[in-house]
C-alpha cells in the first residue's frame, strides 16, 4: 500500500457509493439540527430520506453568495452565518477570513482539511520538510496545507507569501524536500534561485493549487528538477480532488460527495458534460449540503490508471456564474435553465448576447430536432423570464461546445 494514503482509495467503487450513501442522511441530519442555516435551508425535509443522489438533488444548492450574504445579516450575532456547528473554544482552534469578507472555522480534527491525500500523491512522506509558501495571515490557505502535512508526519516551513529572497535564503539552507504553494510563485522562486546562481538541489516536488497550473509550468518546473501536481480545494470545504502521477485528471478526495450541476440551477448534468462542482462535505463541524463552488468542471470516464477507484474530474475549467446585464436588466444562468425546462426537446442551450454599445441583442442557441412551432414559443418564453426579446436559432444536437456556458457575453465595446 506504499502508493497510496490508504486502502480507502483502492476500494470497489460500489463500497465507496454505499458507504457515502449510507453517511449521507446522518450528516444531513446533523447539519439540519446543529447549524441553523441549515435548519431555515431545510426546513420541511426528512433528511434521514435522503438516501440517494436523486433525492439529494432535490435539496436547495446553498451557493458562497449566499453564504456570505447570511453572514453579513448575521454579523452581530452570529458572524458565521449559522452556518457553524461548533463554538469558539477547545473545538474551534481558529477563524479565518477570506475575501469578502466571509469568515470560516477551524476545528480540532486531525488533518481537519484533508489535505494529507494530497500531500501523499505528490509524493511527500513522513520526515519531509516542506517549504510552505502560502499566507498565514487572515486567510486560511497556509493552515489548510500544514495541517495536512502535519498529520502525514512532515515538518513545515512557514514561508508564507512575498520575501522571495528571504525565502530563498531559508530554502539554501533548510534543504527542504518540496514547496507547497501558488504555482506562480514557485517559478518567481525558482527564476530569482538561477538569477543568484543559487542552487536548490534538495527541492524535487511540489504541491500547487490557487490558481491555474498550465502543462508549459509542469514541464518547466520537470526541466528544473521539480514534479510538480496539483490540488482543487476551497476555504469553505477542504480538499475537493487531487492530482496523481497519471496526469490525468484530479482524484477526488474519500471525504466529499460531488455533484456537477447545470449552472445556475441544482440538476445535475450527465457525465462528461461542463457544469458548476457543488459538493457536501461530511465535516461535523463546518456540515456544508449542496455546496455551490462556482467552478466548472467535469467528470472524467473511467479509473485513474494509477489504481486509484475514485471519480476523477476535468480539474477547474472556469467560473459558473456567467450573469450579465442586457439592456440595463440582469439576465442569470438560472432564467435560461428555467425556460429550457419548460421545453423537453431542448437537449442544451446557449444565450449569446452579442452588439456594440447600447445596442444589445440576445440570441439563444437551442439543440433541438425540427419543430417549426418550438421557436416562437420558446422565444415567448424567454421575453417573459428576461423582459427582453430574444431571438431562437434551432441547432442539431451536439453541436454547442461542451464548457459549461450557458451565457456567453459575445459583445464588442471597442
Amino acid at each position: 500500500m506504499s502508493d497510496f494514503y490508504d486502502k480507502l482509495e483502492v476500494r470497489d467503487p460500489a463500497e465507496r457509493e454505499a458507504d457515502l450513501l449510507a453517511t449521507l442522511p446522518k450528516q444531513l441530519v446533523h447539519a439540519q439540527t446543529a447549524a441553523p442555516a441549515f435548519a431555515e435551508i431545510l426546513a420541511g425535509i426528512d433528511c434521514a430520506a435522503v438516501t440517494t443522489r436523486e433525492a439529494l438533488a432535490r435539496l436547495p444548492v446553498t451557493r458562497k453568495s449566499e453564504l456570505l450574504e447570511r453572514q453579513k445579516r448575521q454579523r452581530a450575532s452570529d458572524p458565521f452565518g449559522g452556518f457553524s456547528a461548533t463554538v469558539r473554544g477547545p473545538a474551534m482552534l481558529r477563524v479565518f477570513a477570506s475575501p469578502g469578507t466571509i469568515y470560516e472555522p477551524e476545528g480540532a480534527s486531525r488533518d481537519y482539511w484533508r489535505t494529507a491525500r494530497a500531500l501523499h500523491a505528490a509524493g511527500f512522506r513522513a520526515g519531509d520538510l516542506l517549504h510552505n509558501s502560502f499566507s498565514y495571515h487572515m486567510t486560511p490557505a497556509g493552515a489548510i496545507l500544514e495541517n495536512g502535512a502535519h498529520a502525514l508526519g512532515c515538518t513545515v516551513f512557514p514561508g508564507g507569501t512575498g520575501q522571495t529572497e528571504q525565502q530563498l535564503e531559508a530554502m539554501a539552507e533548510l534543504r527542504p524536500d518540496g514547496y507547497v504553494g501558488t504555482p506562480s510563485f514557485l517559478r518567481i522562486l525558482l527564476e530569482k534561485a538561477a538569477t543568484l546562481n543559487m542552487a536548490l538541489p534538495s527541492l524535487t516536488k511540489a504541491l500547487l493549487t490557487g490558481e491555474a497550473f498550465p502543462p508549459s509550468l509542469r514541464d518547466w518546473l520537470a526541466e528544473r528538477g521539480v514534479v510538480g501536481m496539483q490540488c482543487y480545494a476551497t476555504a469553505d470545504l477542504g480538499l475537493i480532488a487531487y492530482e496523481t502521477s497519471a496526469h490525468e485528471g484530479l482524484v477526488l478526495d474519500e471525504g466529499v460527495l460531488l455533484e456537477i450541476v447545470r449552472p445556475g440551477t441544482g440538476d445535475p448534468v450527465p457525465d462528461g458534460e461542463v457544469g458548476e462542482v457543488v459538493v457536501t462535505t461530511f465535516n461535523r463541524d463546518y456540515p456544508l449540503v449542496r455546496f455551490g463552488t462556482g467552478d466548472l468542471s467535469a467528470v472524467l470516464p473511467g479509473p485513474c490508471p494509477t489504481g486509484r477507484t475514485n471519480t476523477r474530474i476535468r480539474g477547474w475549467l472556469g467560473r459558473a456564474d456567467q450573469t450579465t446585464k442586457v439592456r440595463g436588466m440582469f439576465v442569470h444562468p438560472g432564467q435560461v435553465a428555467a425556460v429550457i425546462k419548460r421545453f423537453p426537446a431542448v437537449l442544451r442551450a446557449r444565450l449569446v448576447v452579442e452588439g456594440e454599445m447600447a445596442d444589445d441583442r440576445m440570441t439563444l442557441h437551442v439543440e433541438t430536432p425540427a419543430d417549426e412551432t418550438l421557436e416562437p414559443r420558446i422565444a415567448e418564453a424567454m421575453r417573459e423570464a428576461t423582459k427582453l426579446r430574444c431571438t431562437i436559432v434551432r441547432v442539431a444536437p451536439g453541436a454547442l461546445p461542451n464548457d459549461g456556458k450557458v451565457i456567453e457575453d459575445a459583445r464588442s465595446y471597442k
